[in-house]
């Protein structure tokens, strides 16, 4: 139907016109336009330009490779203890520098000895002599942990730092324990530096006490709170922070807080701990420091919970993010830190600016001549669908590349599109002396189903883009898909509300399409 509801005429007005509100940051922000009291009216989020547009910060980490094998060894100590002790084999197990170390003189214990570390890892390198074994990484086994390191600390950095995929950052590695890491658009880089240089490691600690209620020595650590307040707690952790499913920044009791929640496993343990320590303490520790330790009141079956603590919204959101990412398998140190220029020079630069003014200018010419009002209302539309890219793009606080660019294009030829296809239908109806009013009708109707079957054929497309792609093929994808689904807006709905609205105004009896 061509009558529209004022209820639909007024929302789709006003989405246009918050489209429109939205995308001037980014034409604005991003010129040499500083009127002060307009840019104060206008929202803050903007589109923020690429490396190779703008440029950005530039970080080369280095992971402490050293510090990852050590805790690789005290977890291979841990199991090799744990693996004799149900085995029944009484030995003192024992890191020395790079080596686990333990003695066994029974033949028979020997043999089983060896044949339960080789079942941990057949990796393990395994030697003895007169009873006493030491056990090692092989040097292809230390290789692949290396590799491993690089390539999960790069993914952990790339989800900290580019969490919706939209900023486009650059991260590779150099050598077998540096990454370098460039993010568009971004000259302070301390804020940066603060999300990757915590690992952001969270376990769940009981107290420390036996049952007369006094402090055990033995599996002992001693931490305290952001206040000072010393917490001696069991050092074996009964839950960990890598069983988290979601993690976001919220208010509790009126204060900024972080809500997190488990999976199924850390849900059924979470309830097992809770259940069977009412009255304890159950201490939140994030990388060796306790962010809040309340008391179990009652048990917690639905496997969520909130963390408190003197947190401000920007630390409580950004813990939120580091939680959501992961804990990096190994500290990171920044050893060089640099801004970086554009990677395109201003001649390019100029030179694309102009193409796409030349190109829009061009396909808006081409529409008034080709279907002249029809074409004026087309093009409308096209402004209306470059305003939605934008101003979704600028929420998110995307990073806008050429990839990204060519995306917008991509979207705008498929708008544009899919009105030729409308009044060419048109055309094809009225050849067929239908009326007016039966003509856009059917114009509208039967270009419909083809513009719909096409853009969701692309949007498998982009969809597959962002989950198999990185860098800046995500960030097209991303761009490609809010095309798609705006140009399906006003390619459709809005110029059918327009056209809707001259038809009931002027009243045509016969329409040309020149």
């Amino acid at each position: 139907m061509l009558v529209f509801s004022k209820t639909k005429i007024f929302f789709i007005s006003i989405l246009c016109f918050l489209a429109l509100y939205f995308a001037l940051p980014t034409i604005f922000l991003n010129s040499s336009f500083n009127n002060e009291k307009i840019i104060k009216l206008l929202p803050s989020n903007k589109v923020n330009l690429g490396l190779d547009l703008h440029g950005g910060s530039q970080l080369l980490l280095e992971i402490d490779v050293n510090s990852y094998l050590e805790e690789q060894l005290l977890i291979l100590k841990d199991e090799i203890k744990n693996i004799f002790y149900e085995d029944s084999i009484r030995t003192l197990v024992e890191k020395v520098d790079s080596k686990i170390i333990f003695t066994v003189a029974n033949e028979e214990e020997k043999t089983l000895a060896k044949k339960l570390v080789k079942k941990i890892s057949k990796q393990l390198e395994i030697t003895e002599e007169s009873g006493q074994f030491k056990v090692f990484f092989s040097d292809y086994e230390v290789e692949k942990m290396k590799k491993n390191l690089i390539n999960q600390s790069i993914e952990i950095i790339r989800r900290r730092v580019d969490e919706n995929g939209t900023k486009e950052p650059t991260i590779v590695s150099q050598g077998d324990k540096r990454i370098l890491l460039q993010v568009p658009g971004v000259q302070n880089s301390q804020e940066l530096k603060n999300s990757l240089g915590k690992t952001a490691k969270m376990t769940f600690h009981l107290p420390a006490k036996n049952s007369d209620q006094e402090i055990s020595v033995i599996n002992t650590i001693e931490l305290f709170d952001a206040f000072g307040n010393q917490y001696f707690l069991n050092k074996d952790v009964v839950l960990s922070g890598d069983l988290l499913l979601d993690a976001s920044a919220t208010y509790h009791e009126g204060k900024p807080a972080v809500a997190f929640r488990f999976n199924a496993l850390g849900s059924r343990k979470f309830a097992e701990i809770t259940q069977n320590n009412i009255g304890k303490i159950f201490a939140i520790v994030l990388d060796g420091k306790v962010i809040t330790a309340p008391m179990i009141n009652t048990v917690i079956n639905q496997g969520s919970g909130v963390i408190t603590g003197s947190f401000t919204v920007a630390e409580a959101s950004q813990l939120a993010l580091l939680l959501r990412a992961g804990a990096l398998p190994a500290p990171l140190q920044v050893i060089e830190e640099r801004s970086v220029g554009p990677s395109l020079g201003s001649d390019s630069i100029a030179s694309g600016k102009i193409a796409s003014l030349a190109s829009l200018v061009l396909v808006a010419f081409f529409m008034i001549l080709f279907y002249g009002f029809f074409g004026l209302v087309a093009n409308i539309a096209l402004v209306v669908n470059i305003s939605i890219i934008i101003s979704l793009l600028s929420l998110l606080s995307a990073t806008l590349t050429l990839p990204g660019i060519a995306g917008i294009v991509l979207t705008m030829g498929m708008s544009v599109d899919a009105n030729v296809l409308i009044f060419e239908r048109i055309k094809e109806e009225l050849k067929n002396n239908k009326s007016v009013l039966s003509a856009i009708e059917q114009g509208f109707g039967q270009a419909y189903r083809t513009i719909l079957d096409s853009n969701i054929t692309t949007l498998i497309v982009a969809f597959f883009l962002y989950v198999f792609g990185n860098g800046s093929i995500k960030g097209f994808a991303v761009t490609l898909s809010i095309g798609i689904v705006s140009s399906m807006f006003t390619a459709i709905l809005l110029t059918r509300m327009l056209i809707s609205l001259w038809l009931k105004r002027a009243r045509p009896k016969k329409l040309s399409l020149t």
